[in-house]
């Protein structure tokens, strides 16, 4: 997460009233940004600093959550931040295709708050060690790379004092 001391949380829905409920949920342990459109929603997913997590309604006006959803998988800068539905369509079949689409998570409409906290949080520290073990990995491969260039200038010696 981005060095700053609270995650950033974006709460993206068309509902002043659910923005307020999640707000209020989750406003004490987190920064939270707040789009009511779906292409506000992405570009704020775009612009630094990136929000940790994203809370998305799946049925706004114009661009529906499930395609502001599957516009933030495509894109490069912003495929690994976790989105969770948090919506009122509560059949089998809309929960399957928002996970298709990449979702972490999956909420449903009226929230309860111990559970949004508790999903928040726990998605959050799995973001945290992903980006984390991500930059571990960066790291031993660039000293792998190193060690390699290393010993293939060795050889090169080698072979030329013969």
């Amino acid at each position: 997460m981005q060095g700053q001391s609270k995650p950033i949380v974006l709460i993206v829905d068309d509902m002043p009233e659910n923005i307020d409920v999640l707000r209020a949920i989750l406003a004490e342990d987190y920064v939270l940004k707040v789009a009511t459109r779906g292409d506000k929603a992405i570009e704020l997913c775009q612009t630094e600093p990136r929000p940790d997590l994203v809370l998305l309604d799946v049925m706004m006006p114009g661009m529906d959550g499930y395609e502001v959803c599957r516009r933030l998988k495509e894109d490069p800068r912003t495929k690994r931040i976790p989105v969770i539905f948090v919506t009122a369509m509560n059949e089998v079949g809309d929960e399957v295709k928002g996970l298709e689409l990449g979702a972490v998570d999956y909420l449903t409409k009226p929230v309860q708050p111990a559970i949004v906290k508790a999903r928040v949080r726990n998605h959050l520290r799995l973001y945290k060690q992903t980006l984390l073990l991500e930059r571990i990995l960066d790291q031993c491969s660039t000293e792998l790379a190193a060690m390699k260039e290393f010993l293939d200038l060795k050889v090169l010696e080698e072979q030329r004092e013969k």
